[in-house]
């Protein structure tokens, strides 16, 4: 199985920019070699057919991808309108400013999509698999998509997303995860 990082996902996991909140110590192609010659601790069933995750060890000092929100830090939350390319829609986001994670202890729940559905998306690759993002966790689970992406997805390829139905439970559960955890900005 051979696996590629994609242009959509290279952009936020290692941007030109680096930020405390993305990958450390790897540039994207330490992290694309890693991913094909390390066979992952577990494979876990994705949203879709066409989505895996993989689940790493984090062999970098990359932090945690969310925090939980507390009476002590929710005056650090932020909110503003953003996209995550300039072909997408601004949504509503929130994030912590001034917190510290703690180091992830798996660096990778790598979300990774097939090449079939990356074509459909309009972003064919060579590979078997293309990574699409990457959760940085302190247990080997999946943290549930934020609600505004499951949406996303169920618009269509077209506003960004895969064309996969709103499924209500795992929106309901997305919701009980994201009112009470955050991601975070240095």
């Amino acid at each position: 199985m051979s696996i590629f990082l994609t242009t959509f996902a290279r952009t936020r996991l290692f941007p030109r920019q680096p930020r405390g909140n993305t990958i450390q110590d790897c540039t994207p192609e330490q992290f694309e070699r890693h991913l094909n010659e390390h066979a992952p601790l577990a494979v876990l069933d994705g949203y879709a057919p066409f989505c895996k995750l993989h689940v790493h060890r984090n062999w970098t000092s990359t932090r945690c991808l969310t925090v939980p929100v507390s009476d002590a830090n929710r005056h650090l939350l932020r909110s503003a309108y953003e996209a995550r390319s300039r072909e997408e829609l601004p949504v509503l986001v929130r994030w912590f400013e001034g917190v510290q994670p703690p180091v992830a202890d798996y660096l990778m729940v790598v979300i990774l999509y097939s090449r079939e559905q990356l074509a459909k998306e309009g972003a064919p690759i060579d590979a078997d698999w293309g990574v699409v993002g990457c959760l940085y966790t302190m247990q080997p689970d999946e943290i549930p998509m934020a609600p505004v992406t499951m949406m996303r997805n169920a618009l269509g390829v077209e506003e960004g997303g895969s064309g996969v139905p709103l499924d209500r439970d795992a929106y309901r559960r997305s919701v009980e995860f994201w009112d009470s955890n955050a991601n975070w900005r240095p």
